[in-house]
């Protein structure tokens, strides 16, 4: 029996719309199934003509963006003016797909030719899509990280068929973006079963189980996320599971920045710290700084300064309220205000010195996901450094530095590098570019896979699988690998 699927106003509490009913067993056959029967079409597209079908979904959303926010404000009380520029984040994504395509850099074809001096056959690597791909939306981006996201983006270009298994907490927006989606596919002569939609937790595991499905991009929580790992894992024919998971993004604070900007840093902490009510995978959830009066009472002010929105859910404000109660122990720095709203929580900051974070840094490594933070003082660099390697795996790391120490911040760097995906030098982990260069991604537990990435350019390999072919005739190879180069594509040759 399945569960219907019911969104609710985080400023109320109340329900909000009508339930969407869960997703049975042999509706996720069908809609697996009918994704597969795409397959063939969409990936046979040129790659051109797959950018232009981007770029038509990419404009339907934003004439859709009026109702598309009104709705996912409703169940998700992130407010128009951050709920508009999402929308056109999702559909920035979408065009860089395309242009990415047009380019021709998804191919990344490869030529050994033959050479007989050294017995080498002629061999063309090129990449190709992996097949129908599964993708679960995250709570915290009801539009880039959800139907529409990065996720289906990068499998759309990369010739996938996508399958989405809406979350729990916007379910009516997720309606909304899939009917504008399978409408602007059809309109471009495209199959609608390009793109799926399923609801309810126990179509999810049905999800990964299915044979039709050869990868899936998740977005949320480790316990969830592993589950899900596990089941992809289990599979008679295992499959690729690419999670992002649980990050708690160190920020470090180099003594002569505490000194030369403490109310600076503090003043952005805070605001980095509570953006979104926390709920970014990028929050800076653990904070190293030198153990200076000045600093800790900036922070301390700043922090105490703060309020937050409602969290999106009601589970989400639950499972914060116990993350933080499990630190009640742990010596308090600062506390800000809970703001209006039935789900609304006051920001967290406790304080340990480095000593104490060392001894036991499974107590402190473990995300809470909100406006909470550990701030961990350390009495020289060198203890520092020692400390960082404590770390488990995050997206991020990011380093506050001045000019006059360039080899503190180059010793942090190199501790902190096998740890994280992207480095940041005098900024915060908050916000992410949508760029061709952008890596988010790092080391178990921010990812399961820490060479790729779900937000760039490259998040498009995630759904490629590479194929080479040796000692093929001209006109029996595909038109990316012959000699002539009839698309014009970028290639490397081997001399």
């Amino acid at each position: 029996m399945t569960v219907d699927v019911q969104g609710y106003n985080p400023r109320t509490g109340a329900p909000v719309g009508d339930a969407v009913a869960g997703t049975p067993t042999d509706e996720v056959d069908r809609v697996a199934g009918a994704a597969a029967a795409a397959f063939p079409a969409w990936s046979g597209l040129p790659a051109t003509d797959r950018a232009g079908v981007l770029d038509a979904l990419a404009a339907a959303l934003d004439d859709g963006a009026d109702e598309l926010v009104a709705v996912a404000d409703d169940e998700t009380a992130l407010g128009e003016t951050r709920l508009r520029n999402e929308v056109g984040r999702t559909t920035g994504q979408l065009r860089m797909f395309a242009d990415l395509l047009r380019r021709g850099l998804h191919v990344e074809a490869i030529i050994s030719p033959a050479d007989p001096a050294v017995a080498r056959p002629d061999v063309r690597r090129m990449l190709v899509p992996i097949g129908p791909v599964a993708v679960f939306s995250a709570s915290n981006f009801p539009f880039a990280f959800s139907v529409a996201g990065g996720d289906t983006a990068s499998a759309l270009a990369a010739g996938c068929p996508v399958v989405v298994k809406a979350h729990e907490g916007h379910p009516q927006t997720s309606v909304l973006v899939a009917r504008i989606l399978r409408g602007a596919l059809a309109a471009a002569g495209v199959s609608e079963d390009v793109l799926g939609l399923v609801h309810g937790f126990d179509a999810g595991g049905a999800l990964v189980r299915h044979p039709a499905m050869r990868a899936v991009g998740f977005t949320g929580s480790l316990r969830g996320g592993r589950a899900l790992f596990d089941i992809a894992a289990a599979r008679p024919d295992p499959i690729p599971f690419y999670g992002e998971l649980g990050s708690v993004n160190p920020v470090v604070v180099l003594p002569g920045a505490a000194r030369a900007r403490a109310r600076d840093i503090a003043t952005e902490y805070a605001g980095s710290l509570t953006l979104g009510a926390g709920q970014f995978c990028t929050n800076p959830g653990l904070m190293f700084v030198p153990d200076d009066a000045a600093l800790l009472a900036a922070l301390a002010e700043a922090v105490r300064a703060t309020s937050t929105g409602p969290m999106l859910s009601e589970r989400i404000r639950d499972s914060y309220v116990d993350g933080a109660a499990g630190r009640d122990a742990l010596p308090s720095l600062a506390e800000g205000a809970a703001g209006e709203g039935a789900w609304s929580v006051a920001p967290r900051v406790w304080q340990v010195d480095a000593a104490t974070f060392a001894a036991g840094p499974d107590r402190f490594t473990e995300e809470i996901f909100g406006p909470a933070g550990l701030v961990v003082t350390y009495a020289s660099v060198a203890e520092l450094v020692s400390t960082l390697s404590h770390m488990d795996g995050s997206l991020t790391g990011s380093v506050h530095a001045t000019e006059d120490e360039p080899d503190d911040a180059a010793a942090v760097a190199a501790a902190l590098g096998p740890l994280v995906g992207r480095l940041i030098y005098n900024g915060w982990p908050t916000g992410v570019a949508v760029c061709w260069a952008m890596h988010h991604g790092g080391p178990w537990p921010a990812t399961t896979a820490s060479g790729h990435t779900s937000v760039g350019g490259t998040a498009i390999r995630r759904w490629q699988v590479p194929i080479a072919y040796q000692g093929w005739p001209q006109h029996l190879l595909p038109p990316e690998l012959r000699d002539h180069n009839p698309l014009g594509l970028p290639r490397t040759v081997q001399e």
